[in-house]
């Protein structure tokens, strides 16, 4: 019965985010088509900067806000997540404002410039940092929903409602001949996107029926020290994520950044399914595990796994066999990322067979473990990427996010099986 709910809320979160790409792609397409690569590319660059720099800001409290709902369901007091949300937003806000300031005092704009030899970068930059309270806010309320049991919505606020401000944007913009001011639309949509999620969210607080009134009431360090780990973990993966475009910046331009963003795109359609599982299986993993269920926890993962590589084959095939007249749907110049994207479609594939290694590790308390994982991964990502695009450009970026997958995920799974005999790889 548990995973027949678990594969039917599966499929709904996928077939959300299946329209979520859809919205995400057709928002690319025009942006390819119409826009010029370099507006492409600074956007790219701002979405790469946001997301590791909100990393930080989050301090890891939209993973363990999950952690906290699995954990409280099993103790049947799901109503101490109110308390713990609050205190978590205090927290994140904190910590947005102070990074805006360490980066306004510790930087100058010729120093940022000189790094990542383009003028506009350090006003690029500064701009994104502007945003981040509106981005913290809202990746916590969407993670929040989905830790009050309604993962729909969550998914909703994901992969819809995040795109719909941005593209409307675009539209305007481009109506308006101003297609340089696509990174302004883009963040500014996360303004609109706080509000919206933080209204939800307080709704979906005050109409919940718990079945008992709050009994924990964690403190701000216990927070923080649970937490913390979840966001070295989240800093790390999300650093491997967007170092790549940052790193390619530096040594390339901004067309040549919008090109390979469209490929890292392309084959993250592939994580869908790992996604989608993963959103659905996460509170179960923290649920099972704390009640000391190991059978049914291998059950779980190995019918998981098996999810989530049936999905993904049909997605890398197709992509793969039709690659080229993909590339050129973004426009003639696009099909120079080919073998990038062939390359990241191998990654993907190897991440599909390994499973939920990471989500398992966040659930079920071994986030050190996972933090030592990943920095180790991130810093041959780093390595592999300083080394690798001066001399092959895209392909080596993308060779780099290959090698520091299989890297980090091997790792992950191999340690598990030692640790709790659980196999999380396809078997």
């Amino acid at each position: 019965m548990l995973l027949k709910e678990i594969a039917k809320k599966s499929i709904y979160v996928l077939l959300i985010r299946i329209l979520g790409v859809s919205l995400l792609f057709g928002f690319t397409l025009f942006l390819t088509n119409f826009f010029p690569a370099e507006d492409v590319g600074r956007y790219d660059f701002v979405r790469s900067v946001l997301n590791i720099v909100g990393g930080i800001a989050l301090l890891g409290t939209n993973q363990s806000i999950i952690y906290y709902s699995g954990m409280l369901e099993a103790k049947n007091n799901l109503a101490s997540i109110k308390p713990l949300y609050y205190k978590m937003l205090k927290l994140i806000i904190l910590s947005s404002l102070l990074i805006l300031l360490s980066f306004n005092l510790a930087f100058s704009e010729k120093f940022i410039s000189m790094v990542f030899k383009k003028s506009d970068a350090y006003n690029l930059i500064l701009k994104t940092f502007f945003a981040l309270i509106f981005f913290t806010v809202t990746m916590l309320n969407i993670d929040t929903i989905r830790a009050l049991q309604k993962t729909v919505i969550s998914e909703l606020f994901r992969n819809i409602f995040r795109y719909l401000p941005v593209l409307l944007g675009a539209i305007l913009i481009y109506i308006l001949e101003k297609t340089r001011l696509i990174v302004d639309v883009y963040l500014i949509g996360f303004l609109i996107l706080c509000f919206m999620s933080t209204a939800c969210t307080f709704c979906l607080i005050r109409k919940k029926r718990f079945n008992k009134l709050p009994s924990f009431f964690f403190t701000y360090k216990e927070i923080f020290f649970t937490s913390y780990p979840m966001a070295i973990s989240a800093i790390a993966y999300f650093v491997m994520q967007g170092i790549d475009v940052l790193i390619l910046t530096t040594y390339s331009s901004f067309e040549s950044v919008a090109y390979y963003s469209v490929a890292v795109k392309l084959s993250t359609l592939t994580a869908l399914s790992l996604l989608s599982v993963n959103i659905v299986v996460a509170p179960k993993i923290a649920e099972i595990y704390e009640k000391r269920k190991t059978n049914e926890l291998q059950l779980l993962i190995k019918k998981s796994t098996r999810l989530i590589f049936v999905i993904s084959i049909f997605l890398l095939s197709f992509i793969f066999l039709f690659s080229d007249h993909i590339l050129s749907l973004f426009g003639p110049n696009y099909i120079v990322a080919g073998t990038p994207l062939v390359i990241l479609l191998s990654a993907q594939l190897y991440n599909s067979v390994s499973g939920p290694s990471a989500i398992y590790l966040n659930m079920t308390g071994k986030q050190r473990v996972l933090n030592l994982i990943l920095i180790i991964g991130l810093l041959t990502n780093i390595f592999l990427n300083l080394y690798l695009i001066p001399n092959y450009g895209m392909n080596g970026a993308a060779i780099a996010t290959l090698v520091s997958l299989v890297l980090w995920n091997s790792m992950a799974a191999i340690y598990i099986y030692i640790k709790d005999s659980i196999k999380v790889f396809l078997n």
